[in-house]
């Protein structure tokens, strides 16, 4: 199936290692050029090398996305130096497990307004695609009670509410926004590979509950964001993608 993707411009944040670098290196094997972001300029400059191989148009920085104004200077310098936006895909997360007042403002800084942020500094460009969407990841965190009452849940229950609410408001403008909201991944180095090695009575109880006997891989969760974001999915706008493996156990009616 030709998801119609080759030729489109994207955006990512976080996107150097982990779910967001997924997201990139397949939107790069569909042929779309993509401007990657992190805070480690290490991992940019050979995200950007490694991507670019691809024979795709990459360009990437160092962006602290809780710092409004270099970020949405950033995001116009990228749409810039690619010749537009069609998708964007605000990954970027403080991550989750901590609590109290540094954790709440963490997540609202980089999960929340990192992108609102990011939508808006992108919106001049995707009105005038032909294809625009919006792809927001969130968390099955945020659909269903998990672990214990954290910043990181409500913040990203907030991003489906808000993620549905755009999809109504920018339908008129051509722009489809949806969400993604994976369960448990496994990431070599990433927190799931952390938690089993510290805390493995937490890893276990966890996998417990994956009908499928597994995590998920950053690969799969960047399928479903490049069927989202392509015009393959032309039709789908204001929906909340869970890809999990079966890990809620809500009806999703």
């Amino acid at each position: 199936m030709d998801l119609g993707l080759s030729g489109k411009k994207a955006i990512i944040t976080g996107s150097t290692r982990g779910i967001g670098r997924a997201i990139a290196n397949l939107l790069a094997d569909e042929g779309v050029d993509v401007a990657i972001c992190s805070r480690n300029q290490a991992e940019v400059d050979a995200a950007i090398k490694e991507i670019g191989a691809k024979g795709v148009k990459v360009t990437g920085a160092v962006v602290d996305v809780a710092d409004k104004a270099s970020y949405q200077a950033w995001i116009a310098s990228a749409a810039a130096e690619l010749g537009g936006v069609d998708i964007f895909v605000p990954n970027v997360s403080a991550g989750g497990g901590a609590v109290g007042d540094e954790a709440w403002q963490a997540n609202l800084d980089i999960d929340l307004l990192g992108t609102t942020r990011g939508i808006e500094a992108c919106m001049p460009f995707l009105e005038k695609s032909d294809a625009a969407s919006v792809v927001i990841i969130s968390s099955t965190a945020g659909v269903e009670t998990f672990m214990q009452p954290a910043p990181y849940n409500a913040i990203k229950g907030a991003l489906i509410v808000h993620g549905k609410q755009l999809s109504q408001a920018l339908a008129p403008q051509g722009i489809r926004v949806n969400c993604v909201s994976p369960g448990p991944v496994f990431i070599e180095g990433g927190a799931w590979d952390f938690i089993k090695n510290n805390m493995a009575e937490v890893y276990e109880g966890t996998l417990a509950q994956c009908p499928q006997g597994r995590m998920g891989t950053a690969e799969e969760i960047a399928n479903s964001v490049a069927f989202l974001a392509s015009p393959a999915a032309s039709l789908i706008t204001g929906v909340n993608l869970v890809a999990d493996g079966g890990f809620t156990k809500r009806v999703q009616l």
